[in-house]
């Protein structure tokens, strides 16, 4: 235990100092956190091991960090600025995920078709494409104080996506679980798995908002707000532990709502008077997700990348991209989501790889041997994509014309 945490520290402060040194070199800090994870983790110099990011403890540390990272999220869905907007986020949310959905699948099925391999595969490889990592994109917001059509649009966005890719992908695993062992998904899953974190926000987000208006210090109201948190972190992971049929809870979900509610209940100046002490420690919580998103990552694959792997990555840049694109035309969002939102939702390996899992689980029988393909092209796909769409996201938000110069003590290396 002690030596693990040891381990972890190490690994956080060199990840920040590979941040400042990304900084430095005019490149995005989080590539730098990514490129930690990558060098740190168990396919290079071991420092994290693959039991200690296997560990129980280390999971339940990571859900904790992204149901605070939902704190930033659900601070920024004021509901009297989000009113006027709401609608187009649903649009373009659906537009970009089903779309994305539709291109990587028909691209893999035809592919697939041809080689005399199971055609509802391609469906598996759609699903897992569906889902977004916010972090990379929002720790560039956060680094570079992005504001804009464009930030505005891809807050609420990333979370609203990944609900969005677990119930598509929960619909897939029902048809691959009826072909490969006649069993299927529960049918009530997709309602528990918006529904719960909705509810555990509710329930300790309305309370937190009661506390914080007869607080009068900013630093105690930082404080009991992220007392709150844990409170809906631990509630949340004792759902996903004990109640769900599959643990797929979204706690960055759960976050969310319990950040919103409060966020909707106090006066602005007193939610922006108490983020003030918050900012800080969430930008120390996008260091530890980011280097965790690394950390799993296998450079050596990229060497080994084929041609499932380069029309993984293209199909689904181009679902993503196409379909923001589509749903900011339908919706008449601004002229700047609809060239350069697609550009900063490229980022997805953490999310990718916890849905592979599931459905190379999926895969027994007679269908195991195509476990290794679906392994194999997301795990070379998630390396290249990574570094990839950090560089294509803050283009993204560069040519959006909405962001700043970048300082070496930005909000996301406090802490």
């Amino acid at each position: 235990m002690l030596e693990n945490i040891f381990r972890l520290t190490v690994a956080i402060l060199l990840a920040f100092g590979s941040g400042k040194l990304a900084s430095k070199l005019k490149m995005p800090s989080v590539l730098g956190f990514l490129v930690a994870g990558m060098a740190l983790g168990p396919h290079a110099i071991h420092l994290l091991t693959q039991d200690m990011l296997d560990s129980s403890i280390y999971q339940t540390l990571i859900s904790y960090l992204e149901c605070c990272m939902g704190v930033m999220l659900g601070s920024e869905m004021i509901w009297k600025r989000m009113r006027s907007y709401g609608k187009q986020i649903v649009i373009i949310t659906l537009s970009q995920s089903l779309m994305t959905f539709f291109v990587v699948s028909l691209a893999f099925s035809v592919i697939f078709y041809f080689m005399n391999i199971p055609v509802f595969l391609g469906l598996i490889f759609g699903g897992i494409a569906l889902a977004t990592a916010p972090a990379p994109a929002l720790s560039i917001v956060t680094e570079y104080k992005t504001d804009g059509p464009v930030t505005k649009t891809l807050i609420p966005l990333a979370v609203i996506d990944d609900v969005i890719a677990i119930c598509v992908f929960l619909s897939v695993m029902g048809i691959v679980l009826h072909q490969t062992a006649n069993g299927s998904v529960p049918g009530n899953l997709m309602i528990l798995v918006i529904g719960l974190p909705i509810l555990i926000g509710i329930l300790t987000g309305y309370p937190t908002a009661l506390i914080l208006r007869k607080i009068h210090s900013p630093k105690q109201r930082a404080a009991i707000l992220f007392g709150g948190v844990i409170l809906t972190a631990t509630i949340t992971l004792f759902v996903n532990t004990y109640l769900m049929p599959l643990p797929i809870l979204n706690f960055m979900m759960s976050g969310m709502v319990y950040s919103a509610v409060f966020s909707n209940l106090l006066e602005e100046s007193v939610l922006e008077d108490t983020m003030k002490y918050c900012n800080p420690i969430v930008g120390a919580c996008f260091t530890l997700i980011i280097l965790n998103l690394g950390a799993p990552l296998d450079y050596h694959l990229i060497l080994g990348a084929g041609i499932f792997t380069a029309v993984y990555i293209i199909s689904r840049a181009v679902g993503k991209m196409g379909g923001a694109a589509l749903g900011a035309q339908l919706s008449h969002a601004a002229p700047t989501v609809r060239k350069y939102l697609g550009m900063t939702i490229l980022p997805h390996s953490g999310v990718s790889l916890v849905l592979t899992g599931i459905a190379i689980s999926a895969l027994t029988g007679n269908y195991q041997q195509y476990g290794d393909i679906v392994r194999g092209t997301i795990a070379a796909a998630a390396v290249i994509n990574e570094i990839i769409a950090v560089f294509i996201a803050r283009q993204g938000f560069k040519l959006a014309g909405e962001i700043g110069e970048a300082s070496i003590d930005t909000q996301t290396m406090k802490g």
